[in-house]
């Protein structure tokens, strides 16, 4: 594609979305080949625009204003994306603005890098009248997650980019799920940013030192998953509580806990929760907690509010 082009499309705009997820179980095992189960969070949501301009690269995004070639080092992979992306459509020195915008709380396990992978790359795709089939969507996903995260699993890609609850196992395509519970997940804020590389760093360290106490864990969160799947199947939330609160036990075993997180665990047992647990990469982020119906979901929030979580949110699946 040649830049001689560009000026047949100075006033063009074009846009892709995602949203936020929530990694309901099989965290950190499925790094290790172990399923797991990913949620959407739909209400948490982004949107990257892009518009041709006259001369420039210029990015506009939540913490950073300004020209995408000095970028902070904390967006590399935002950054290298938009070159490997601008490289594949021959429009290097294409001038542009990319504005993303989103409600997703940022380093808490809640995907909010994969979902700005997902929807920049949906944005150049249809700036570019391109078709964009899932399988090459995840597999550009990965750039970004690949020099952000390090060992990415994929699981916050496939999710972020679907509308559907997700079982997914590396290495395979997304499976979408079906899902009836009658149940309210809740999920809350710890305050302390997450640290997904960290975390994936930490197991991987754990199970190097020790490798049949690290791999029985690995080994128990893919059993959970699999018997998990059957839960919401069937709509048994009190076995899904029973198993968010055994997943917790062996992925604060890994090492991927931290005492905030412990705190609000507890904080929603004692308030009636049926299971709570850390979600996603753990070491700070974000928690779930699972609630039988609308009076204990309000009573469990309320809960997590007076031990510190600094938001909560509550979500429901009646049929999907």
């Amino acid at each position: 594609m040649r830049m001689d082009w560009w000026f047949l499309i100075v006033e063009k705009l074009a846009s892709g979305s995602s949203h936020a997820k929530v990694i309901l179980l099989g965290e950190h095992a499925v790094v290790y080949g172990q399923p797991a189960i990913a949620l959407p969070l739909p209400d948490l949501a982004m949107t990257a625009t892009i518009e041709a301009r006259e001369a420039g690269q210029v990015v506009i995004a939540q913490g950073y204003q300004g020209p995408l070639a000095t970028m902070a080092e904390v967006y590399e992979g935002v950054r290298q994306l938009i070159l490997r992306l601008l490289r594949h459509f021959d429009a290097l020195d294409a001038p542009f603005t990319l504005r993303i915008q989103s409600n997703i709380p940022q380093e808490r396990g809640m995907g909010s890098s994969a979902a700005s992978a997902i929807a920049i790359i949906r944005a150049f795709f249809a700036f570019f009248d391109t078709p964009l089939p899932d399988e090459e969507l995840q597999r550009w996903a990965n750039v970004e997650e690949a020099i952000t995260h390090g060992s990415p699993s994929g699981i916050d890609a496939a999710t972020t980019a679907h509308d559907v609850p997700v079982w997914f196992v590396k290495g395979s395509a997304p499976e979408p799920m079906s899902m009836a519970l009658h149940g309210t997940l809740i999920i809350a804020d710890t305050g302390v940013h997450g640290q997904t590389g960290l975390a994936v760093s930490v197991v991987r360290e754990q199970l190097a030192n020790e490798p049949i106490e690290t791999q029985a864990h690995i080994d128990a969160l893919g059993a959970i998953a699999r018997d998990t799947r059957e839960d919401l199947a069937h709509d048994d939330i009190i076995a899904l509580g029973n198993h968010m609160n055994a997943a917790h036990q062996h992925l604060a075993a890994l090492g991927v806990s931290h005492p905030q997180l412990e705190a609000l665990v507890q904080a929603a047992r004692e308030a009636g929760a049926l299971g709570a647990k850390l979600t996603g990469g753990g070491v700070g982020g974000a928690m779930l907690a699972l609630a039988k119906d609308d009076t204990d979901a309000h009573r469990i929030m309320l809960a997590l509010e007076a031990a510190g979580a600094q938001e909560v949110w509550s979500q429901q699946y009646p049929q999907i």
